[in-house]
């Protein structure tokens, strides 16, 4: 069985005689076990606080650092007076700031925490700490979409026209995941992933002969868009992504207990009384809309989905009440500071964050498999 679709943790410790024991899963309720709720609770509002420092000081230097410096009284004499706390006259630096750097700020918080939460989502529904929502093809699907809205739109549309088309793509793609797999008879997550590696095959395909056969500047654009990047967020971008990241946080915290229920497998959650089929239904579609409305703004990002959630949940334990809006907080944390080091890192170059997450996320994902004694 793939080890995406396994459920892990529970059943770990029972194996047959010579058999290698399984290390202990990040899941699993032994683990939870090691921290009783009070302990549990604290170290949530400690990691919380850390995060929202940590993301506060990074907006700020955000704010501060580029090819343009802005000093930093100048910024908070900006943001004192959008408040309405200063009556300070505009400064020459206010359309760099407030036209530039904070929409692109914002897209960034936005599209990290809706990575940091489906990515939680999608580990809780397979109950596998590897897997993220790649797997079930949603950011492939986002891919054909925008490769196709840009080689299809003219040169005024395409602005509105790929993000849209990721966005719809994106979402279409995981119904017709969700929709194929319900065609096997007993099917679970571990069809889900099977169906799903398909899909991202046929889309990878779909994707590649678009970009080999329309012009050179349509092929660069797509090429650019796969690599990942805040660069032109705008506040247009911001006001039709918000309420798509805000709908999704709601609707993965409203799910957070029956997640948990996933961790003893699909047969014992079964058990319980939980509607397995309608909770693999809206965790799908949670994290595809999530995913979704991430990549139509800033292109395909990886590892995000998959660092943030393991690592808050060596530190928190399991719970999905605290795992979830805290992988929002770390995953906003996350591709702030990526961008941030995108922008300044090389004089006059806009780096893509899809590689600079990736630099980071590889050998992240290494030690894990590591850790669960994948690789020996």
């Amino acid at each position: 069985m793939s080890t995406l679709a396994r459920p892990l943790g529970l059943f770990d410790g029972a194996r047959s005689p010579g058999q290698v024991a399984a290390p202990a899963h990040p899941l699993a309720p032994g683990r939870a076990g090691r921290l009783t709720a009070s302990a549990g609770r604290r170290r949530a509002w400690w990691s919380a606080a850390v995060l929202l420092v940590g993301l506060l000081g990074v907006c700020l230097a955000s704010m501060h650092l580029g090819q343009y410096p802005i000093p930093v009284a100048d910024v908070v004499t900006g943001l004192a007076r959008s408040l309405g706390l200063s009556d300070a006259p505009a400064l020459a630096s206010d359309g760099v700031l407030w036209n530039v750097r904070v929409p692109r700020i914002g897209a960034g918080v936005l599209v990290g925490a809706a990575l940091g939460t489906a990515g939680a989502v999608t580990q809780s529904l397979f109950g596998n700490p590897l897997a993220e929502p790649s797997v079930i093809g949603i950011t492939s699907g986002a891919g054909v979409g925008a490769a196709a809205a840009t080689v299809l739109a003219t040169a005024g549309s395409a602005v509105l026209l790929v993000p849209l088309g990721a966005f719809a793509a994106g979402v279409v793609t995981t119904l017709l995941v969700w929709g194929l797999a319900a065609l096997v008879r007993g099917g679970g997550t571990l069809t889900l992933v099977l169906v799903g590696i398909a899909v991202n095959a046929v889309a990878g395909a779909a994707s590649s002969l678009m970009i080999f056969l329309t012009d050179t500047a349509s092929r660069e654009a797509v090429v650019f868009w796969q690599l990942g990047s805040l660069n032109g967020a705008t506040w247009p971008a911001v006001g039709y992504t918000a309420p798509l990241v805000l709908a999704g946080l709601i609707w993965s915290l409203t799910m957070s207990g029956r997640l948990d229920v996933l961790v003893l497998g699909e047969r014992a959650a079964a058990h319980t009384g939980v509607n397995l089929r309608s909770l693999r239904a809206q965790a799908v579609l949670c994290a595809a809309l999530l995913t979704a409305a991430a990549v139509s703004v800033a292109g395909i990002i990886g590892f995000i989905g998959l660092i943030v959630p393991h690592l808050l949940r060596l530190v928190v334990g399991p719970r999905q009440q605290y795992i979830l809006p805290l992988s929002a907080l770390g995953g906003a944390l996350l591709i702030t500071g990526s961008d941030l080091v995108a922008r300044t890192a090389i004089e006059f170059v806009d780096l893509p964050i899809g590689a600079l997450t990736a630099v980071i996320g590889g050998p992240v994902f290494f030690l894990l498999l590591r850790r669960r004694g994948s690789v020996t």
